[in-house]
């Protein structure tokens, strides 16, 4: 039977608050937060050190108020609900997950809580005025942050939940509310190094030719991916032998090599796949309100067409058990010890996240959690096998997702400029929700073709952001491409240039590896983001708050990603209250200003914090 509800937030210590009931207002207080009650309206006013910092709002005509929590009866049971709180116009929201909405500040933007290939519904919003508000709710629904007043939602819920948090700043907020919802496993040695991925590697010829290539000129390698396809059908969780002999010598011949391999596992299920007859009859099975198996058209390999796939249900614990003894049997008794969870909102189309039923209960009331207990049933699995080093590269996550190893990318992004210019804000906001564990597709994902000049640079200078990133990850479906097998995507790929360029990258990424440890352990022990706006970084500084293309690399380096096409100089922003010193000249500059910094095609403009 499914739990009432679904919730990411993690047992809190118990505590000791003071409780007051006088002239009309009760208040409960906790060390720095406390809470307020109005007697008449029943509106709750926020207090950070006695002073007000959120207060919900009731909306008043001639002769009506609006109460500022509102519930009416939705599906089923199932409630919907409504919450307005009052803001002011300079208020300023970070976080709420990754949206790719070309925004860094989310104030005057409407945030869909819905998960998508590419958004990441992770309902958690960090104020400049010190608070942080999670909804702690999987439904589907969204906030609309507006200029006097934002307004969270929820579409079929059991009830109304938020969770408030206080700080003396935006990284004290996130590192509550990572405790709060769970902090990170250790990050392994071996993903601070380069991961070579692309659009697929058709064979394990192919595969073992591109990690020896790679090798034998020197160039460091942690990671080679195995993408999709490379199972007999959807659904059967093992290789396809023909393309995949004796996986096991395989994967042994890599590691020895210092190599691990990374293998791509979806959610999906075809109904002509051997496992269907028994994931159905067991209710392991997504379906739609009517009963029917959900149908989503997509490839399969040797099928002309496509074919309707539907996906089992991770929020059934049993089903979680299922799926991961079928992976074990087919991937990790052969070594394979890393997962990519791609395709895991799950991706439904044209059926709608409303028109789906769970274990855990109505889709409109859990959907948002599916990447949560799909990233759960992997964690688990490697646990149970007394695995230590679990890294989950997952295309979507709920809160707490991250207490489970999962690593998330931006999904298939365009190889564009503009594309570029977003994964700055969107990796910055990610952070802001708790989640350091964080990449892209470097060259985006969707186009770039290794003839065309406009995407060589592009290519150099997404993979310089990428140096410059927890994870640094080179995948892509390059063209000519049919969807199931894309164009080249490596170092050499791209003429000798790029090669070379690239190269020189690499050999800085080997340099920062420690440096990013050091990073990801305050991550891991207290919640510190890794990447960092300048505003959470430097909140005294009023020229650093609206900056939104350059950031924080940790604590030492401030990074400004170069995001124009031909562009070989750059302004940037060099914050208050130290000097900088040019990451690759040398020269010192005095916080406080803006300069011109070069940008020749094989650098970008990175300064230390001195």
């Amino acid at each position: 039977m499914a739990e009432d509800r679904v919730g990411a937030l993690l047992a809190l210590e118990p505590c000791d608050p003071t409780i007051t009931i006088e002239n009309g207002l009760g208040r409960i207080a906790n060390g720095r937060i406390s809470c307020e009650i109005n007697q008449d309206s029943g509106d709750l006013t926020f207090f950070r050190d006695d002073l007000p910092i959120l207060r919900e709002q009731s909306s008043y005509t001639i002769d009506v108020v609006m109460p500022a929590r509102r519930l009416s009866h939705g599906d089923g049971e199932l409630l919907d609900v409504e919450v307005d709180f009052d803001s002011d116009a300079d208020e300023v929201f970070y976080g709420l997950g990754q949206n790719p909405n070309g925004a860094l500040n989310q104030k005057g933007n409407h945030i869909a809580f819905r998960q998508q290939n590419g958004t990441v519904s992770v309902p958690f919003a960090v104020s400049s005025k010190g608070y942080g508000l999670f909804w702690n709710n999987p439904s589907i629904g969204g906030v609309s942050l507006n200029n006097n007043r934002s307004l969270w939602r929820a579409k079929g819920c059991v009830q109304l939940d938020y969770w408030i948090t206080v700080g003396s700043g935006q990284k004290e907020i996130v590192q509550n509310y990572t405790r709060a919802t769970g902090l990170a496993p250790k990050f392994p040695d071996w993903a601070s190094g380069f991961w070579q991925s692309r659009l697929r590697y058709e064979t394990r010829d192919e595969l073992e030719s591109v990690a020896k290539t790679h090798l034998d000129k020197g160039y460091p390698l942690s990671v080679i991916v195995i993408d999709y396809f490379n199972w007999t059908k959807h659904g059967e969780w093992k290789f396809n032998a023909p393309d995949w002999p004796d996986p096991t010598d395989m994967v042994t011949k890599l590691e020895d090599q210092g190599v691990k391999t990374m293998i791509s596992i979806w959610p999906s299920v075809n109904p002509l796949a051997e496992n269907f007859a028994e994931l159905d009859s067991n209710g392991y099975l997504i379906r739609s309100r009517e009963g029917s198996h959900l149908k989503t058209p997509f490839l399969e390999r040797g099928v002309e067409g496509q074919v309707n796939i539907t996906y089992y249900d991770a929020t059934n614990p049993e089903a979680r058990k299922y799926v991961w003894e079928r992976c074990k049997d087919g991937y990790y008794k052969h070594g394979i010890k890393l997962w990519w969870l791609d395709a895991c909102e799950p991706e439904l189309y044209p059926d709608s996240h409303e028109n789906t039923l769970y274990w855990a209960g109505a889709g409109s009331a859990v959907t948002n959690a599916y990447p949560y207990f799909n990233a759960m049933a992997f964690y688990d699995g490697m646990k149970s096998e007394g695995e230590e080093d679990v890294l989950l590269l997952s295309r979507s996550a709920w809160a707490g997702s991250q207490r489970f190893g999962a690593l998330v990318w931006t999904g298939d992004v365009k190889s564009t400029f503009r594309a570029l210019s977003e994964q700055i804000k969107m990796g910055l906001n990610m952070a802001a929700s708790g989640m350091s564990w964080w990449t892209t597709d470097i060259g985006g994902f969707q186009g770039g073709h290794a003839e065309d000049p406009e995407f060589r640079e592009l290519l150099i200078r997404w993979f310089q952001f990428g140096v410059f990133c927890p994870v640094c990850r080179l995948h892509g479906n390059r063209l000519p491409s049919d969807y199931i097998n894309g164009g080249p995507n490596e170092l050499w790929s791209y003429g000798p240039e790029v090669e070379d360029i690239l190269a020189e990258q690499l050999q800085h990424r080997e340099a920062l590896r420690p440096y990013v440890h050091d990073q990801m352990a305050a991550y891991q022990t207290h919640g510190t983001p890794v990447m960092r706006s300048l505003a959470m970084e430097f909140p005294e500084d009023d020229a650093a708050l609206a900056i939104d293309d350059t950031y924080m690399f940790g604590d030492a380096y401030l990074v400004a990603p170069v995001i124009e096409y031909g562009a070989r100089s750059r302004q940037v922003y060099l914050p208050k209250g130290s000097d900088w010193v040019c990451y690759w000249t040398g020269a010192t500059f005095e916080g406080g200003q803006w300069i011109t910094a070069d940008a020749p095609l094989h650098t970008m403009p990175v300064f230390k914090r001195n």
